[in-house]
């Protein structure tokens, strides 16, 4: 008979089992930690409590001159002179972005205290620019972005309201087609582009529609007014400013047009009004690229393609020293006159239906038409102002008539005025001329309205009782 074992006698237990994954996940992550602390760049440290050295990286080392090994277990101060490391860890109050100094080198760095359980136990410091004048450059380029940015806003609002290209340019009169055809060859170009022709023309509509048949439509078009800015404020406007360069300057500075264009063009309208003494820089610019802010003594590059445009003859102006040759040369690589209006006859009718269009757009299910007598009207009249002033007499015109047919006499008086030619047969005084001006509009806008005289009042631009007064001091007759 078996006998019941004691119940002293233990059970026999097994052995734990080894965790040898767990392990080696540990090793795994420390080996990881090593090597992410060695790939911050700058240089990184920590201490500990005390301000012994716990972990020194690579970079920082090199940059020191000596290896990481040999600062572990140092207290800070011996490796760097000037630390701030204990005093943090003492402290726990962090320093961010402090100038250091050592080894003869102003940094910018941070230290950070390390808590656990509310007490410090650790401190990280790190290198955030290993020269101060880093900061100024990082400034002047988030200077830089900003200001592109909201140039950038800028011209894609421009652009999605007005997007002009060569398809925007009306005509098909010979000059104009022989013109679109010399435009989009030099489109295709980086060569200057110099633009001229009278007020009006559309020098403008030509370089956006330039811009955007070049490489570089996708960078910014940047357009500058010469004869709108002050010549006190001419350079800074080219190239910008460096900080403190004068007073009231933007902390960080300002880029320049040249600096904007970088990548795409710059548009120099009215380029006879730039003052003399600045364009000796502006041909410097051209030739090399290379520039400096007013104030700055660092030499900046921009790739941008020129266009210059104005209403000027820059010939005659070099032979009376008042645009500089060399600078003229520069500009007018390829030339681009542009014909005025009365040299392109066979457009005006179709450009005033083009911009009548344009204008219906505005007040939604409007519709206008021009009558063949309102037609000849505008064919015949000379137009010195060219497409801005057709723009301008066809606004004027939608917005006083009711309806949507535009007659002769809704036009303004002063495009079918004949040309005062009594003044070939013979000299008057000044008064006599005014004199005979005004009789005859005011018999010319009667013979306009079928001698309605509230109508042709308002033709006039005058009050019936002083059309009344007039007719009876001209001796017009009132019925």
């Amino acid at each position: 008979m078996n006998e019941p074992e004691p119940e002293s006698r233990a059970k026999p237990q097994q052995a734990p089992t080894k965790p040898e994954g767990q392990l080696q996940r540990v090793i795994h992550r420390l080996k990881l930690a090593d090597l992410i602390f060695d790939h911050i760049e700058n240089g990184a440290l920590v201490t500990d409590a005390d301000g012994y050295i716990l972990y020194f990286n690579r970079p920082y080392a090199s940059f020191l001159g000596i290896k990481a090994e040999q600062a572990i277990g140092k207290h800070v101060t011996e490796v760097l002179e000037n630390s701030r490391m204990h005093i943090v860890a003492r402290t726990g109050k962090a320093e961010v972005n402090e100038i250091f100094k050592t080894r003869g080198r102003d940094m910018v760095v941070q230290r950070i205290p390390i808590f656990d359980g509310g007490k410090v136990v650790a401190a990280y410091g790190q290198i955030m620019f290993k020269q101060v004048s880093d900061v100024g450059r990082l400034a002047n380029s988030l200077n830089l972005l900003k200001s592109k940015l909201k140039l950038y806003e800028k011209e894609l609002t421009s652009l999605r309201s007005t997007r002009y290209n060569f398809d925007s340019i009306h005509g098909t009169s010979p000059p104009i087609i022989a013109l679109k055809e010399s435009a989009r060859k030099a489109a295709l170009t980086d060569l200057p582009i110099l633009l001229t022709g009278e007020s009006g023309t559309g020098k403008e509509l030509f370089a956006q529609a330039i811009h955007q048949a070049s490489s570089r439509h996708k960078n910014p078009s940047i357009h500058i007014n010469c004869a709108a800015i002050p010549k006190e404020l001419f350079e800074a406007e080219l190239f910008g400013y460096a900080e403190g360069a004068f007073t009231g300057a933007k902390s960080g500075g300002k880029p320049g047009k040249f600096e904007l264009a970088d990548g795409g063009t710059l548009f120099l309208d009215e380029i006879g009004e730039m003052p003399l003494d600045l364009q000796p820089k502006l041909l410097r610019v051209l030739e090399d690229k290379l520039f400096e802010r007013v104030g700055g003594n660092r030499l900046l590059k921009s790739d941008f393609r020129i266009i210059a445009a104005t209403n000027r003859n820059l010939e005659l102006m070099v032979k009376q020293k008042e645009f500089r040759e060399d600078l003229f040369y520069r500009l007018n690589v390829v030339p681009l006159p542009i014909p005025p209006l009365r040299e392109r006859r066979g457009d005006i009718i179709p450009l005033a239906w083009h911009l009548l269009n344009k204008i219906a757009e505005s007040y939604p299910g409007s519709r206008y038409e021009l009558m063949p007598a309102a037609e000849k009207i505008l064919d015949n009249y000379h137009w010195p102002g060219n497409i801005r002033e057709l723009l301008n007499v066809l606004e004027r015109t939608a917005f006083t008539i009711e309806g949507n047919r535009i007659e002769a006499c809704d036009l303004p008086f002063y495009l079918s005025r004949p040309a005062v030619a009594v003044l070939q047969r013979r000299q008057w005084d000044l008064c006599a001329v005014v004199a005979e001006a005004e009789r005859e509009a005011l018999r010319k806008a009667l013979e306009l309205t079928d001698n309605n005289k509230a109508r042709a009042a308002k033709l006039l631009g005058i009050h019936r009782t002083v059309l009344y007064k007039k007719m009876t001091k001209y001796q017009i007759p009132l019925n």
